[in-house]
């Protein structure tokens, strides 16, 4: 049988421990037998989990034989790694153990070394730091897993169910895998990555810069066909000009900006009205639905009918027979 040791480190985000104890321990293979093995193993016999005290039934040693690691985030990522657990993780990896992380668990496998040359992923609010952290290492921050064969890591939260979801799919199948997926009540594949999550709000400018009143200007014209010869004109400078300025003091160019403020602002309304796209494209100035949606994909990740299936609000009766909204598309 497949063991999977849930490797406990101080400060462990617990949400992040129980995903792969939960999805392992339900899986089952067709003829009824448990497809995993699970260890809960932690460095000293009692680890700090915030809410509450872990007691760990497996030591260090529970990592030597197992068949796969699973790092868990902690807390405090950037706290020091033991040289007992950066030993031991190595040591595993030498074995060719197959090694996971979830969530800022990626910082501590970085900081073995193990992560050297790769492409990973760790939760979107942490990408930058674990890429200033550790520059040897390719943080791709848009995806909800990396999969490197025996290194594998995966964004936060939630991610970690897809990244478990997809082990079990390598180790077992795809009909297993489906078995899982609707046991954890998950979609076996979700659409998209992290970068429909990550708020694109427009880059911020200090107040009082030269820019300000310029980009309230395009706030208030989203919905125009603005060239950059327009946007230039209304600021009364050249072109050249324009483009300077709005990197020194945004760090992007006037049509890179413009196009954020569009979804950003289609993002919105897909949330909250139930327009229906062809016309939310027209109400932020994209000139087609289809370069509507090619954009909003290439910022978010998604379609934007995938958007406003995941944060949209529909209309359903409330008591009194009135429209009422409720997220998610789900009756209230």
């Amino acid at each position: 049988m497949h063991t999977v040791a849930v490797l406990a480190l101080d400060q462990v985000i617990p949400f992040d421990l129980s995903t792969p104890i939960e999805v392992f321990t339900r899986t089952r293979l067709p003829d009824g037998r448990p497809g995993y093995r699970i260890r809960v193993c932690a460095e000293h016999p009692e680890t700090d989990a915030g809410a509450f005290t872990l007691r760990a039934p497996w030591g260090l040693d529970g990592l030597r034989d197992a068949d796969t690691i699973i790092v868990p985030g902690t807390a405090t990522p950037g706290g020091a790694l033991s040289p007992a657990v950066r030993e031991a993780l190595r040591a595993a990896a030498a074995e060719g153990t197959r090694i996971a992380s979830i969530c800022s668990g990626t910082f501590p496998l970085a900081a073995t070394g193990l992560l050297d040359g790769l492409r990973v992923t760790t939760h979107w609010a942490a990408a930058d730091v674990l890429a200033a952290a550790y520059p040897e290492v390719e943080v791709d921050p848009d995806v909800l897993y990396v999969d490197n064969g025996r290194i594998l890591t995966s964004a936060g939260a939630a991610a970690g169910l897809d990244l478990c979801l997809h082990m079990i799919r390598r180790d077992y199948g795809s009909a297993v895998a489906a078995d899982a997926a609707r046991l954890s009540v998950m979609p076996l594949e979700r659409e998209g990555g992290q970068a429909q999550f990550v708020p694109h709000d427009t880059p911020p400018t200090p107040r009082g810069s030269a820019l300000e009143p310029l980009l309230a200007w395009l706030r208030d014209n989203l919905s125009r066909d603005l060239s950059l010869a327009d946007i230039a004109g209304h600021a009364g400078m050249s072109t050249r000009t324009l483009i300077r300025r709005f990197r020194d003091q945004t760090g992007s160019t006037p049509l890179q900006w413009l196009h954020r403020a569009r979804v950003r602002q289609a993002q919105h309304l897909l949330e909250t009205t139930e327009h229906s796209v062809e016309r939310i494209a027209s109400q932020v100035g994209f000139g087609s639905p289809t370069s509507f949606r090619d954009r909003f994909k290439r910022t978010t990740g998604v379609s934007p009918h995938a958007y406003r299936r995941t944060f949209g609000r529909r209309r359903v009766p409330d008591a009194g027979g009135r429209g009422a909204m409720s997220p998610g598309g789900r009756e209230a």
